[in-house]
């Protein structure tokens, strides 16, 4: 590989070192890349531990797929990053891995796309499922297209998470707020559930990106996707508790016809 891309490789190792350390992925799962000078893309390579790698292992491709130099092959998701950097110009950097948490919203198909944490509403913005695509053909990158214009995150469905950035520790550090995020949500729900912000403060959270210096170009969560229609609170919605007598009543009025069905069937 061309030796003025090695501190770049340094990069891309200490990043897949942390992603292999805090478990975002195991074994040899999960790919880098880094768009560098002259339109071409330096990325892991297929098949090796991302907390083994070493900057001479990293190889060197242009936006069609081409190996340029390095003696190991290119990640075997080297599709999926090409399609993100042929659809977005501004994003320098992708990361895929495999966080649990994540993961398994990922797995359930359930998006991250509620106005919950202000630190996500103005970094990241909403997280949304991509369909499922087979790995490491051209089904996946497809399965990003409705979403890759306006998000930065993006949850595939029984796969893992891709993340994306102007830079590769911008891109990393997505990552890392999207399983936060996750484990956030996930623990909330054994809580009784996240609440989500009001429109006003989500606003306040829009503006406070120009302060910030943000340029993320999500809307934050759906309530400019979906103008009403979305995760967020209004004035004219009532955040009432649930009354649970009702909920008891239900269940019960639930047990009681499913023992009745039995009985019939038994009969």
């Amino acid at each position: 590989m061309d030796p003025k891309y090695l501190d770049i490789g340094q990069t891309i190792c200490d990043i897949g070192e942390r992603l292999y350390r805090f478990g975002y992925v195991v074994a040899n799962d999960g790919n880098i890349s880094v768009l560098v000078d002259d339109g071409l893309v330096l990325t892991t390579p297929t098949g090796v531990c991302k907390g083994d790698m070493t900057p001479e292992m990293m190889t060197l491709i242009d936006l069609s797929g081409k190996v340029v130099s390095g003696e190991n092959k290119p990640s075997s998701e080297t599709k999926m990053h090409l399609f993100i950097y042929k659809n977005r110009p501004d994003i320098h950097a992708v990361v895929h891995a495999h966080p649990v948490h994540a993961t398994a919203f990922a797995t359930a198909g359930i998006a991250l796309d509620k106005c919950v944490l202000a630190e996500i509403v103005t970094t990241i913005g909403s997280i949304p499922v991509a369909e499922y695509g087979t790995p490491s053909t051209p089904e996946l990158p497809e399965t990003l297209r409705p979403f890759v214009q306006n998000h930065e995150a993006i949850l595939l469905a029984n796969h893992g998470v891709v993340t994306m950035g102007r830079d590769l520790w911008e891109a990393y550090f997505k990552l890392e707020r999207v399983e936060h995020y996750a484990k956030v949500i996930f623990v909330s729900r054994f809580l009784g559930g996240e609440k989500t912000l009001p429109r006003n403060e989500v606003e306040k959270l829009f503006d406070l990106r120009q302060n910030y210096g943000i340029e993320a170009v999500n809307p934050g969560c759906r309530v400019a996707e979906h103008g009403d229609d979305c995760g967020c609170q209004h004035e004219s919605h009532d955040d009432a508790e649930p009354d649970l007598d009702q909920i008891a009543e239900a269940v019960f009025d639930e047990v009681k016809a499913a023992f009745a069905n039995e009985g019939e069937t038994m009969s």
